[in-house]
């Protein structure tokens, strides 16, 4: 077969690529972009004079021919003639010199003799249509004051285009005197040339204006022409440069003659009196320019130009410039406009440049595409392999197929890339999901055994105690082994594995005597091998322990010793982590024993009850697991769950620890810290002891021994009845099952006895005492005291601190008695039942409180949470009348029911209480019988006690033997 010789990739691809690419790029690149900014930014500077230069000259080309035109006219004499028909015949020459000059609207001769003569064109004048009431075709009007018969008359001629008259009306005067109005004054006064006055109102239309006059050669007359106000505005509006573009026009004194604000309504010039009384054009200071104030507030006398500020929030160009106006003072044009209007063709042809250079691009990159896709196409689906291995996505082999050696060589490597990182990952993965500590160990010798291709490896793990390198594991002919191989102390510098651990992994030649000698726990060989000694070391380095691989070929590849290596941390952190975990549940589990141990110890009333019920609740929990078919069918307990369940069971009587020792141990009624009937007894001494001196001093007293007999039954006879009360107090005082009413009523009235106390109570006695003592005054002494009482200092108040509102974040539904404790003798010798009191029953079932209090302040991982709900619901019923919470059957759990039924029967069958003998078998489950009827406990789950035999292998191990009697269960499932 004819090998095909594989070609470099850059010879398919380079003369597409240099050649477009690099021509595009530097010649659309360099030219057109790196210039084209600098354009712009020159552009916004330098451009805009000639956008204010010619806004100025079109200011200018509105005044400059009215002067001419005026100067004309004056040299001229335009108007002969003494009345208004000699006149009107010479009209057209002002009609030529109106239509000559686009911005007059009207021109007109006043006569020192106050007549006047004006020729208007009807449509330029702005407010014309408003005040004359000319005919159709009217095109100019004459204005007319003139001499006839020595008085003045008024008149309007109307006139079309070819100045042929159409209509004369005569009006009313008016007393229009030309020669008081302020252009006719000026041009009197300086006849050498052409004047402009200031802004003012049109005697005729109101529109606001300003007038070229001038005296006429050779004659006592003025000629005058007109530019109205709106004309010169209206060359600014048709100069905007952009839509938002902002001009104005204003004098030397600032006053606004034009003013373009952008889109805004077109400015109406007006005339307004001042404060001082003047009348003049509203000042640009005055308007809401914010841009063209800025303008007007900069240095001008360096004359014309144009700058950039900002203002607004936005760039502007700006200009301003200075206007000379023939005949009159100058004006000054400015302008401002956006930097975004003003350079937006600027702008989109640099954009559709940029967007024909991308496009060009574009064009280059296809034809590069098209020539290389042939040649690119393994690195496509080479890059499709690199994101499946970022993807984690190792199902399929790579094989791709190139004639370039670059991409046949880069397959290759992938390819081995690909397999090695996902037998990284797979046995990272394994080694990680293992969790049970012997396993793990197990799995890392095999998988490393199995990379290596070794026939036999052995597993050590570091004992820092020891200083030695201890045996755990041995792998031979694909199968883990048990070893009791000796231990490797880590001074032992002369074996294989230790020199490994002090330094990184090495790779040695072992003899057979060798391998005999350092690896008794492998099969022996006749013939050299390979050793491969890796020490397994965590994150932070630390010696975890070693693997030693034996190997029967002398080659090693380095990429499989490499992978081992690589594995090894994994290994190594997996290993640590397990430990550490196992090291932390033995702590926990260690904790928690010793926790139940001391609440077993602290009194012998409770015993082994704490080491005992988790026994029987595990004994339920896998018989409910068992089940296969009813209601406990589907029931399961994952690993997890299962030591949630045992850490509950455990610490199920966790707040005993609370409870006073006095309490838990109460024998009897009057019991505290130690046993009050021996007081009691006492007071009955001495009142035996007073009914003897009584005696021996009434005998005394009997001079005759006639009443000795009577004295001496009457002794009898009290000394009887105290025997017997006390044998009474003493009875009541060891407790029952009920306490009848009569013998309530007995103690109140032995109660009533008194004896003599000649000592102070409130001496030699704690502080606390002290305290509930003084909450009466102290009575003088001698003082006659009850036999039995209950005295304001037996009641122990109950802090706040020691309250459970209704409202509380535990849910506890328990009555809390109003006092902490009541000591009281009359109080606790009634007692129904037993011998605790309320008091000091709830003190006993507040250790359930307590219970949750406690497990739900410690920071439980996610899978142990239920805890506390477990542990703290064993006292709770079914039919809701359970304490602390009252939960009904659908609130509590499944493992807390379970608890609650362990619980009970161990309580009724435990063997080493002092204060009771255990119950039988059969007793407890009668007993239990009736709870389940009353919905004390779960009848399901009771049944199951019993069917499953859980009881019976309770009893075996726990019980007594007379304890363990038969009974049928048929009768209580």
């Amino acid at each position: 077969m004819r090998i095909r010789k594989n070609v470099h990739f850059h010879i398919y691809i380079s003369y597409f690529f240099t050649g477009l690419i690099l021509i595009f790029a530097i010649a659309m690149g360099t030219v057109q972009f790196s210039r084209m900014s600098q354009i712009i930014l020159a552009q916004a500077n330098s451009s805009y004079a000639l956008i204010g230069n010619e806004v100025a000259s079109n200011v200018k080309d509105i005044y400059e021919p009215v002067k001419n035109q005026t100067e004309i006219l004056a040299q001229s004499h335009p108007i002969t003639g003494k009345d208004l028909n000699e006149r009107l015949t010479h009209v057209n020459y002002l009609a030529k010199a109106i239509i000559s000059v686009k911005s007059a609207t009207s021109a007109y001769v006043g006569f020192a003799s106050g007549e006047f003569f004006l020729l208007r064109q009807y449509a330029k004048s702005n407010g014309g249509q408003d005040v004359f009431k000319a005919p159709t075709k009217t095109t100019w009007i004459v204005q007319s004051t003139s001499t006839d018969a020595g008085k003045m008359v008024e008149h309007q001629v109307y006139l079309d285009e070819r100045l042929n008259e159409i209509s004369r009306q005569q009006i009313p005067l008016r007393n229009y005197d030309p020669r008081q109005r302020g252009w006719y004054e000026t041009a009197m006064k300086n006849a050498s040339q052409a004047n402009v006055s200031e802004p003012y109102y049109f005697f005729t239309t109101g529109q606001i204006g300003v007038t070229y006059a001038q005296k006429i050669v050779d004659a006592d007359a003025v000629v005058g022409i007109d530019i109205e106000m709106p004309t010169i505005h209206e060359t600014i509006r048709n100069s905007n440069v952009t839509p938002s573009t902002r001009i104005a026009l204003i004098d030397s004194k600032g006053q606004l003659l034009a003013w373009q604000n952008g889109k805004q309504p077109a400015y109406k010039p007006q005339i307004v009196t001042k404060l001082d009384g003047t009348q003049g054009m509203p000042t640009l200071a005055e308007q809401n320019a914010p841009v063209l104030n800025k303008i007007r507030e900069l240095d001008s006398s360096a004359g014309n130009g144009s700058q950039t500020l900002d203002a607004i929030d936005k760039t502007w160009a700006t200009y301003q410039g200075k206007i000379q106006i023939p005949g009159g003072h100058d004006l000054r044009i400015l302008i401002a406009s956006p930097h975004e209007e003003l350079l937006a063709d600027v702008i989109r042809m640099r954009e559709q440049t940029s967007l024909l250079f991308l496009v060009m691009l574009i064009i280059g990159i296809a034809v590069t595409i098209y020539f290389s896709r042939l040649a690119s196409k393994p690195l496509k689906q080479l890059n499709d392999e690199a994101s499946k291995i970022a993807r984690f996505d190792f199902k399929s082999p790579i094989n791709i197929q190139s004639r370039i050696k670059e991409i046949a060589d880069l397959s290759n490597s992938m390819r081995g890339m690909k397999a090695t990182i996902r037998s990284f990952l797979d046995i990272a993965s394994s080694l990680a999901s293992e969790t049970n500590y012997d396993k793990l160990l197990a799995r890392v010798l095999k998988e490393m055994s199995e990379i290596t291709e070794a026939k036999s490896g052995i597993l050590y793990l570091y004992q820092p105690q020891d200083k030695a390198m201890q045996v755990v594991q041995a792998y031979a002919d694909h199968q883990v082994l048990e070893t009791n191989a000796h231990s490797i102390s880590m001074a032992d510098e002369t074996h294989p594995v230790i020199l490994a651990c002090k330094s990184r992994s090495s790779i040695c030649q072992l003899q057979a005597a060798d391998l005999t000698r350092y690896f008794s726990a492998l099969p022996a060989t006749d013939h050299t091998t390979t050793l491969i000694a890796i020490p397994l070391k965590d994150r932070s380095g630390t010696l975890v322990g070693a693997i030693a691989l034996v190997i029967d070929d002398a080659n090693i590849d380095p990429g499989r010793q490499a992978m081992a290596e690589a594995v090894s941390g994994a290994a190594a952190v997996a290993i640590e982590n397990q430990r550490l975990i196992q090291e932390q549940k033995s702590l926990l589990e260690a904790f928690i024993q010793l926790i139940a141990s001391a609440i077993d110890a602290k009194s012998p009333y409770t015993g082994g009850h704490c080491q005992r019920v988790p026994v029987l609740t595990k004994l339920l929990a896998q018989a409910a697991c068992k089940e296969t078919e009813g209601p406990f069918a589907g029931f399961q307990l994952t690993e997890t769950e299962w030591e949630e369940l045992h850490i509950a069971a455990w610490l199920h009587d966790c707040g005993k620890v609370t409870t006073p020792e006095y309490i838990v141990d109460k024998a009897t009624k009057l019991e505290t810290l130690y046993d009050r009937i021996h007081e009691i007894r006492m007071r009955f001494e001495v009142l035996k002891r007073d009914a003897q001196i009584d005696y021996w001093q009434a005998v005394a007293k009997d001079d005759t021994g006639n009443d000795a007999a009577e004295l001496k039954k009457k002794l009898d006879d009290t000394i009887t009845q105290l025997d017997s009360d006390f044998a009474f107090i003493a009875e009541c005082n060891e407790g029952g099952e009920f306490m009848a009413p009569d013998k309530i009523a007995r103690i109140q009235d032995i109660a009533g006895r008194h004896w003599l106390r000649t000592l102070s109570d409130r001496i030699g006695i704690s502080h606390e005492e002290k305290e509930r003592k003084n909450r009466t005054t102290e009575p003088n002494l001698p003082v006659q005291e009850q036999l039995l009482s209950d005295k304001p200092e037996h009641i122990f108040a109950r802090s706040p601190r020691e309250t459970i509102p209704p409202d509380n974040s535990w849910g506890f539904k328990v009555k809390v008695p109003e006092h902490l404790y009541n000591r009281g003798e009359v109080y606790n010798l009634s007692v129904a039942r037993g011998t605790l009191s309320e008091e000091e029953r709830y003190k006993i079932n507040e250790h359930m409180i307590q219970t949750i209090m406690m497990l739900e302040k410690l920071p439980f991982p996610r899978h142990l949470a239920k805890v506390p709900e477990i542990a703290g619901g064993h006292h709770e019923k079914l039919d809701g009348t359970g304490y602390p919470k009252r939960l009904n059957a659908e609130e509590m759990s499944i493992p807390a029911r379970m608890m609650a039924i362990a619980d009970i029967f161990e309580a009724l069958t435990a063997a080493d209480r002092p204060y009771k003998k255990g119950k039988t078998l059969s007793e407890a489950i009668k007993i239990m019988s009736f709870m389940k009827r009353d919905q004390h406990i779960d009848g399901e789950l009771f049944a199951l006690f019993l069917k499953s035999g859980a009881y019976l292998e309770y009893g075996k191990k726990f019980m007594n033997p007379e304890q363990i009697d038969e009974f049928d269960i048929h009768a209580y499932v």
